[in-house]
């Protein structure tokens, strides 16, 4: 059997609505390439849409919501491929993408992940490279030294060297649902690898979609949780001290701003939300500082 030039792994959970635009837009490439979709549990017709319209996909069918990272990890023990290309389900992939990553990489072999260039549906520009780490200006001497300048790429459209990501274990299964991507960047660095943006290769990213039934208080405790989790795994302890009290005081403050202001508020059910995110916040870091 030929190995193909790419593996796409893409992790599904209840967007068989999106699945298609995906799908087909891959099909259009022209770019040899193997497709792995990870179903983490969902409860609408993804499967069956999967094994009914593209039988050349390999499914994996979980029977739990595995989380993202340990379904990528699934789906990278079963891909061929040299470069591997974490895309979410919730994405259409743009003209010649596949042509411009190989290209990028083939140039680039101190590179071990690069993105995409991402944007909205009205094909506006959407941020896709971050160049500092949260807690950045508090963790100076955790982050000195790393290679390049790119610190994380957004986890919607990645692509990677299979050896590269079999090398550090793939992605840390500890984050189940945001904050994977942030970790993974500085995993790669710190074992020598640049990161690199790949202007040429477009995809069209929806985002959120498969949160769209969760409570936007329950998203915002998920990426607070990541957010902790990624301070203690690559932050000393007195830095992660230091980041939680600022931010929590930075809390209080917005907290003791809002109560001052709510009732000269227009929006008041926006002022709301703030204040109840700004509680949740407060707990969070108070909690890790004892």
């Amino acid at each position: 059997m030929m190995t193909p030039a790419l593996s796409v792994i893409i992790v599904n959970y209840n967007t068989a609505d999106l699945l298609p635009g995906c799908l087909d837009s891959i099909g259009r490439q022209g770019v040899s390439c193997e497709i792995i979709v990870v179903d983490n549990a969902s409860r609408d017709r993804s499967v069956d849409l999967l094994r009914e319209r593209y039988p050349g996909v390999t499914v994996i069918a979980n029977r739990t919501n595995e989380g993202f990272s340990r379904a990528n990890n699934q789906g990278l023990r079963e891909c061929r491929g040299e470069l591997v290309f974490f895309l979410n389900p919730d994405t259409i992939v743009q003209p010649d993408c596949f042509a411009a990553m190989l290209d990028f990489m083939a140039a680039r072999p101190e590179v071990a992940l690069a993105g995409t260039a991402l944007f909205d549906p009205d094909f506006s520009p959407h941020p896709s490279v971050e160049y500092t780490y949260p807690g950045h200006r508090y963790a100076r001497r955790e982050l000195s030294g790393l290679p390049g300048d790119i610190a994380w790429i957004l986890g919607a459209a990645l692509v990677s060297r299979r050896d590269c990501m079999e090398r550090i274990g793939g992605f840390d299964e500890r984050f189940f649902l945001y904050g994977e991507d942030v970790d993974l960047g500085l995993v790669m660095r710190k074992r020598g690898w640049r990161l690199g943006s790949i202007p040429g290769a477009g995809v069209i990213h929806l985002e959120g979609q498969s949160e769209r039934s969760t409570a936007p208080m329950e998203v915002f405790k998920k990426k607070l949780r990541a957010e902790l989790l990624f301070y203690d795994k690559h932050y000393r302890k007195d830095t992660v001290r230091r980041i939680c009290r600022a931010y929590g005081r930075q809390a209080r403050w917005r907290l003791f701003s809002l109560r001052l202001t709510m009732p000269f508020c227009r929006d008041r059910e926006a002022a709301g939300l703030k204040l109840d995110r700004y509680r949740v916040a407060l707990e969070f870091y108070s909690g890790t500082m004892q």
